[in-house]
């Protein structure tokens, strides 16, 4: 069953209905409102799966980019996050030189960002972009002192299916957890807690198990929620790598050992992004909400807040 949507909302929703290779078109008589109890059929419609266009769903190929009023949707329900703590944007030229912006990044896909997970996906207030991070759970629920670490598998995920759609990768880092907030208790500390170590067991039995092929810490998942205390907000640091180019490498790319090696390749990229973003944040002048709030309310609070000479 393939399900098209079109039309706008305010003027009803027109579906187009594939059964046994025919074709039923019909007409819902009931004017449907844009966010009627904050509600979007279309959206919803889309986030379950019910646009495909084969009998299964695939990921990649079926997947809808959300529309601009999603998009603003997101954006402003995050708001509050941006303003706290005031991301800094850099991403890196063809050449390899580091500007600040997003004018490193492709303007045309597909491209496949892959990056470092923080705690709690902190980072995902300001990027409103489709991600992948091979560290998954065991990455954004790290431990005490495993802030930066990345715990990607020792299999090479995606790069044959980036090659199979000849996807540009862009390697990231994003620097700023350990300025927002302190960890107090994490998954080893709950452990060690009778109510908290069920509560855990009782959280990861009732959520898929991904991975299960998986080795090392990748593997370990159990889903907890660490104890965390707000500090005085610090500031969000996004570092996008050079695109590294798979279009063309799609035969070279089936070895296992060559789609290995770029692997490793991306996986390098990632840390440098961390370490040079980590180093290059002790020189800023504003990564302090404070500083922040007195450049604002000097040079306007739309003003944009400058950082680390690059």
């Amino acid at each position: 069953m393939q399900i098209e949507l079109g039309g706008t909302r305010s003027q009803g929703m027109r579906d187009v209905v594939h059964l046994d290779g025919r074709e039923e078109v019909r007409k819902k008589k009931k004017k449907i409102k844009p966010h009627e109890d904050d509600i979007d059929l279309a959206t919803t419609l889309v986030a379950a799966s019910f646009y495909r266009r084969l009998r299964c769903i695939d990921y990649v190929s079926d997947y809808v980019p959300p529309s601009p009023s999603e998009f603003k949707k997101l954006q402003e329900s995050q708001r509050w996050l941006e303003v706290l703590t005031s991301p800094v944007m850099l991403s890196t030229l063809g050449n390899g030189k580091i500007v600040r912006g997003f004018a490193g990044i492709p303007s045309k896909g597909p491209v496949l960002f892959v990056g470092y997970h923080m705690l709690l996906g902190l980072e995902l207030g300001p990027l409103s972009h489709v991600l992948l991070y091979p560290g998954g759970v065991r990455e954004a629920l790290h431990r005490k002192g495993e802030e930066y670490k990345l715990f990607w598998p020792k299999q090479s995920e995606f790069v044959r299916m980036a090659s199979r759609f000849g996807a540009k990768i862009i390697p990231f880092g994003t620097v700023g957890e350990d300025d927002i907030c302190q960890l107090l208790l994490d998954y080893d500390d709950q452990m060690q807690i009778p109510y908290l170590k069920a509560l855990t067991e009782e959280i990861t039995a009732e959520v898929a198990t991904l991975r299960t092929d998986s080795e090392g810490e990748v593997a370990n998942q159990d889903f907890y929620l660490p104890a965390v205390s707000p500090k005085l907000p610090g500031r969000f640091y996004f570092l996008f790598g050079k695109p590294i180019e798979t279009e063309g490498r799609k035969q070279e790319l089936r070895s296992r050992d060559k789609a290995h090696e770029l692997y490793l390749e991306v996986k390098s990229e990632v840390e440098k992004c961390l370490t040079y973003l980590k180093e290059k944040r002790e020189s800023d002048p504003y990564r302090s909400i404070v500083s922040r709030t007195v450049y604002q309310a000097t040079h306007g609070f739309e003003s944009e807040v400058p950082t680390f000479e690059l």
